[in-house]
């Protein structure tokens, strides 16, 4: 069994880190893909570690968890399981984190998580727990040996009034025991450097890693941020309509565009950048082999 290294071995080092979120399958063609892609990354790349998502109302938990064992025995990826307080009790909790450390895991994404498909309003089980920061305080008061990431929203929590309150919920959720932070995604660097320097003032102070989605579809990015009320630059928007049909042109303008947030982010100071793929491999591919030619990372090889 391969065992994992806590991520803040990775982050207390200078070089800028580089991470890849999976998400479970859903049926044998899901499963397929997932590892194809987890392979040709490993052959091309090699990332500091991965995360694997936990679905909608902790439909996919026991897919996350035999997927997580797979990229991290099979592929010996650095692996960080998603957990969510969605759908099950606190000793429920305990049992699954339980789990994850006895197969060697030592990284957990602590999440609050989103309603089950089909309902809109988040709704704690009756023995479980109301938000993500009571999950981190509940892993920090049982488990000692986890490194624990949670989630920071530049342009703010869809749920939340504004953006003060949603500043001071992580306030409370990284005093609870937050090891970093990972955004949502953005394509406005404005909104991360903004996000980051209201972090500073509030004394929050562990590293804030952005979270970047290269555009492989127009129609799709509308939709995660309509769902996540993530802006769409104009601009980003009509290069993309101007592809058309053009599958390829729109992946072009997807790795540019995220080529450039991360110039400019590790140019400032950012920690490194985590990259959602959806499961696929070739924008990040293409995406990390331009950001090595051109020095702005080391080679991952």
């Amino acid at each position: 069994m391969y065992h994992n290294r806590p991520i803040t071995d990775f982050l207390s080092k200078d070089r800028k880190v580089i991470s890849i979120e999976f998400f479970p399958p859903k049926n044998e063609v899901g499963g397929k893909l997932i590892l194809k892609t987890a392979a040709e990354i490993k052959a091309i790349m090699k990332p500091d570690f991965v995360s694997i998502t936990y679905g909608a109302g902790g439909t996919t938990r026991d897919t996350t968890a035999q997927y997580a064992r797979l990229l991290k025995d099979d592929y010996e990826f650095q692996v960080m399981p998603h957990l969510t307080c969605v759908g099950s009790s606190r000793d429920e909790i305990l049992e699954i984190l339980k789990g994850f450390q006895d197969d060697g895991f030592c990284n957990i994404m602590a999440l609050r998580g989103d309603p089950p498909i089909g309902e809109t309003e988040f709704k704690p089980h009756p023995d479980g727990l109301p938000y993500a920061s009571d999950l981190v305080k509940l892993i920090r008061d049982n488990f000692s040996g986890f490194s624990l990431g949670v989630a920071g929203y530049p342009e703010k929590h869809p749920e939340s009034s504004d953006i003060e309150t949603d500043l001071d919920n992580l306030v409370h959720k990284v005093n609870q025991g937050a090891s970093f932070i990972t955004t949502q995604l953005f394509f406005e660097n404005k909104r991360y450097f903004e996000f980051v320097e209201n972090c500073h003032k509030r004394n929050i102070n562990i590293p804030i890693i952005p979270g970047l989605l290269p555009v492989l579809s127009l129609k799709q990015i509308r939709r995660f941020c309509d769902f996540c009320k993530a802006e769409l630059p104009k601009e980003l928007e009509s290069k993309l309509e101007a592809c058309g049909d053009d599958a390829e042109a729109v992946k072009e303008v997807g790795v540019e565009w995220a080529y450039n947030q991360i110039k400019e982010m590790l140019e400032n100071g950012a920690p490194g950048f985590h990259l959602y793929i959806l499961n696929r491999s070739d924008s990040a591919i293409s995406l990390i082999k331009a950001l090595t030619k051109d020095g702005i990372i080391e080679s991952r090889s």
